[in-house]
């Protein structure tokens, strides 16, 4: 049975005080004992969050890595192996706003996934469609180019080792949110899809949401089949939203 996974993305938020007060937040916690949990900082932060959480069952993930798994001339990147140096088990690759602003091609994104297992990372691969493919109906075909970039060189075992996070790009930052019956059918479709390949690994591959999950709906989202829980954007900045969150999770199971 596939654990629920909610991982919450500080993005490029927080200094070293209100990092601190995030921190005393989230060790004051009731966590479930039956979820993944891990947070994302700044990587500024990644030590500051590993020393205040010792002891505590939220784990570290690096926001991005370098597409090469090795230290070398690539100012301003961070290698998957520094990341895991510092303690995180887990990075974001292929997030909506590294592929939209910052112009990371599918490519890219595999390279990175690539680089993040090869240092014992597991990879966190983000898809999802914008509004305007949204609305001319071609969810299913993005979605689906930016899953085979990976299966094509790891296929579903490369992937399970990772965890899929479907993030429809009209709901990150937005307050929309898709319904729970609109996630779970593209929940549903990838997992059809890695199905096709190979049924009994497409059934271990956590799939998680990520698009404006809240504690207020986060119970809807996770009681759907095929949603194993969240990438949490703005709510994990506030620790007691974030282990409302945590806990919906463990009681949808």
């Amino acid at each position: 049975m596939r654990r629920p996974l909610v991982a919450g993305n500080w993005k490029m938020y927080g200094t070293r005080q209100s990092v601190d007060e995030l921190l005393i937040g989230l060790n004051e916690q009731h966590w479930p004992d039956e979820v993944d949990l891990l947070i994302a900082p700044p990587a500024l932060y990644v030590q500051q969050c590993r020393e205040a959480l010792e002891g505590s069952p939220l784990r570290l993930a690096g926001q991005s890595c370098a597409f090469q798994a090795e230290s070398g001339a690539l100012t301003g990147e961070i290698s998957p192996a520094q990341l895991r140096d510092v303690g995180c088990e887990f990075v974001l690759v292929g997030h909506s706003e590294r592929r939209s602003l910052f112009g990371e091609t599918d490519e890219v994104v595999c390279r990175k996934f690539a680089a993040a297992l090869a240092c014992g990372l597991r990879p966190i691969l983000c898809v999802g469609e914008t509004r305007e493919q949204y609305d001319s109906g071609e969810t299913a075909d993005v979605v689906g180019r930016q899953l085979q970039a990976v299966l094509d060189t790891f296929g579903v075992g490369g992937l399970a080792q990772g965890v899929v996070a479907y993030e429809p790009v009209w709901a990150i930052g937005t307050g929309l949110t898709a319904t729970p019956e609109q996630a779970q059918d593209v929940h549903a479709m990838i997992r059809a899809r890695l199905a096709v390949l190979d049924d009994e690994q497409a059934q271990c591959v956590q799939i998680v949401y990520g698009g404006s999950v809240k504690a207020e709906n986060a119970h809807a989202l996770f009681e759907m089949p095929d949603i194993d829980g969240g990438l949490v954007g703005g709510a994990s900045l506030n620790a007691n939203e974030f282990g409302a969150i945590a806990r919906a999770a463990g009681q949808a199971q």
